[in-house]
């Protein structure tokens, strides 16, 4: 993409100095402010207004490691959209490291207020040698694991102490074990660009865990990176000598400037008009399609060239394999609402640097026509809600379900199929970092979010769980029993369905947040996973079934099932009752169906899964075969009975 600047925005090092390059719509005057490693201003440096809203300069003699912040003039209105304040300063959004977090003050919203002292500064530092990555390690139908850095790894007892928390505990022997072990295709780390605390956290003891607040793009939060890129490249470098792909979740919808009342940080002081979307009728009002205070305006250049050379940055100097993105219908939207043709999304997908990396969608937000589940079209893969409420209500016992969970483990063809597609781009999951883990749902009906300090108001109301007799923990064994089983029953579902599957790190081994389904805010033991008391039963489980879903050449794949016809095709579905009879329409609807078996691929090499939410065991009959069925997963066993609240699977062998 050419943006028509002469020079690359951001600091540049060069022969003669460094070279700072700004663009700021409307701006009247932007000055660099150069500062030591006490903190201490030691310069101030007027860059010149070249062609259209581009500021720059070469300061001379400066070298790697210089620290600097950014100031703008130009007009203070609001109800126009303008909030230039040069007593604020900025962070370059374009600087790749930071010398620490960012950390909320309220002078950071005051206007004429100077904020020098409490605004972190970028660290000029040369790129590292430029990467020029092959296609992805990782490949779609894999495990994506959905990865909170700090939140997992801060307990960890084998990872040393001073790396706990950060990027460098993922490249520890221990870590990569637990991976494998899972046979993870890709892990998903949550957001790891510099984020901000909410600015009414900082009063009710809280701060932001998940880190989906960012205020600058390229540059990682010094918290979780405190080497900067090159920790993450060497995680990266790490990860795929494990033959483990990295996915970054990204949040380009939004920045923690927040509402009107919000902090003036980066953008907002560069060009606040035109950085961020505005009503149409009144420019003053900042349009909140994410519902976090401000929406980016991903439909203009300048946003446009921040995004696209953000991901440049985390692919050719950390090899990344692929973006997830987050409230991707704000990438797609102008004025005139969401298309899945629109300029950015292209640009990306056209982009040379960035056409063949792995670009996951979270298809909806708050804002209007903004769920878009399903509109991405190829290459992208989407998030897919329908497969987690589907599969949680029909192990909760809602009635007439088992059609809507046959459509999910086909790869949801009612949702993908669209424009003669033969191959699903659904991310199925059942939990993820938003709502209960899957140890939650089957211990608390209701949500109790009391810890966040809004009187249990916010998060999800509608979470489809269940909590088998009594909320919360228990020392009843039956009910620990039957907790157990549902929870495995939600695993191993999530495995034997078609498409990509996500897994949220520690819902392999029972990380519970006490029946908190909005945990943003909890960077403390209700998110941190507890290693040293971890569900042995329930991780051994899961390993065995990701063992099968990695070893099946029938599981793990794209295409949408089809109607067995006897052929070699590993597509083909056969779906019987337990009796052996085929599923015919009045089975499909009886709203009392409590079990179904879901028989795969061709005469010979076939895997029957057999899903059985009843409270009592039952017997099946299974294909007439001229070899044998054996158990292929946990809880399968010779004589075939499938025990209550279980998914079992047997493969065909020959005789």
């Amino acid at each position: 993409m050419d943006f028509g600047a002469p020079w690359n925005p951001g600091a540049e090092l060069t022969a003669e100095g460094v070279r700072f390059t700004v663009r700021a719509p409307s701006a009247s005057s932007v000055i660099v402010c150069l500062f030591d490693q006490l903190d201490n201003e030691t310069a101030r440096h007027q860059l010149e207004r070249g062609d259209g809203d581009i500021f720059s300069a070469v300061v001379p003699g400066l070298k790697a490691g210089v620290r600097y912040g950014l100031r703008a003039d130009g007009p203070w209105q609001p109800e126009a959209g303008h909030r230039f304040d040069p007593s604020k300063l900025l962070v370059d959004p374009f600087a790749v490291r930071l010398d620490r977090p960012f950390s909320y003050d309220p002078r950071l919203g005051i206007f004429g207020e100077d904020t020098q002292s409490i605004v972190p500064k970028a660290i000029l530092e040369p790129p590292l040698t430029p990467l020029n990555p092959g296609r992805p390690t990782c490949d779609a139908g894999g495990l994506i694991y959905e990865i909170p850095v700090r939140a997992f790894t801060q307990l960890h007892p084998d990872v040393p102490e001073a790396d706990r928390g950060t990027l460098r505990a993922l490249a520890h022997p221990s870590i990569i074990e637990h991976l494998r072990k899972l046979h993870v295709s890709a892990v998903e780390l949550m957001p790891i660009a510099a984020w901000i605390d909410e600015r009414h956290l900082p009063p009710l003891g809280l701060s932001n865990a998940w880190g989906y607040n960012p205020v600058t793009m390229m540059a990682l939060d010094p918290r979780l990176a405190p080497g900067g890129i090159s920790d993450l490249h060497h995680v990266v470098d790490t990860l795929h000598a494990a033959d483990i792909g990295v996915i970054l979740d990204v949040v380009f919808n939004h920045t923690g400037e927040s509402d009107s009342d919000g902090p003036t940080l980066s953008l907002r002081g560069l060009g606040n008009a035109t950085y961020y979307r505005h009503d149409q009728h009144t420019p003053g009002t900042l349009v909140n399609d994410t519902g976090c205070g401000n929406t980016l305006a991903c439909d203009r250049p300048e946003v446009q060239e921040l995004v696209l050379r953000s991901m440049h940055h985390f692919v050719t100097q950390a090899g990344i394999d692929g973006f997830r993105f987050d409230l991707a219908p704000v990438l797609g939207r102008d004025a005139n609402g969401f298309s899945p043709d629109a300029k950015l999304l292209q640009l990306i997908a056209d982009d040379p640097v960035l056409h063949d990396r792995v670009l996951i969608a979270e298809p909806w937000d708050i804002g209007p026509g903004g769920y878009q589940l399903g509109n991405f079209g190829p290459p992208w893969l989407e998030w897919n809600d329908n497969a987690r409420d589907d599969i949680r209500r029909y192990w909760r016992g809602d009635d007439a379900m088992s059609g809507a969970l046959a459509t999910r483990l086909s790869g949801s063809s009612d949702i993908f199929a669209r424009n003669s597609a033969t191959r699903t781009r659904s991310i199925n999951f059942v939990a993820a970092h938003d709502g209960f883990p899957i140890g939650d749902l089957v211990c608390f009906e209701e949500k109790h979010n009391e810890a966040n300090g809004e009187e249990n108001r916010d998060g999800h109301g509608a979470n489809h769980s269940w909590n088998n007799g009594v909320e919360g923990p228990s020392d009843d064994v039956s009910i620990r029993a039957a907790r157990e089983a549902d929870a495995c029953a939600l695993i191993a579902t999530l495995f034997a369905s078609r498409g990509t599957i996500l897994l949220t790190a520690g819902d392999e081994f029972g990380h519970s947040q006490h029946g908190n389904n909005n945990a943003y805010a909890q960077d403390n033991a209700i998110t941190w996973r507890n290693w040293e008391e971890l569900d042995q039963q329930r991780l051994d489980f899961t390993r065995a079934w990701a063992e099968l879903r990695e070893t099946s050449p029938l599981l793990g794949r794209m295409s949408f099932l089809s109607d067995s016809d006897g052929s070699a095709d590993p597509d083909q579905v056969a779906w019987l009752k337990t009796d052996g009879q085929p599923m015919a329409p009045a089975d499909w609807e009886n709203s009392h169906l409590n079990s179904f078996m879901m028989v795969l691929g061709p005469p010979g090499q076939r895997l029957t899964i057999v899903f059985n939410r009843s409270h009592e065991a039952i017997r099946c009959v299974f294909p007439a075969s001229s070899g044998l069925w054996c158990p292929a997963s946990p809880r399968a066993s010779i004589e075939k009975p499938v025990p209550p609240r279980s998914v079992v699977c047997w493969q065909e062998m020959p005789g």
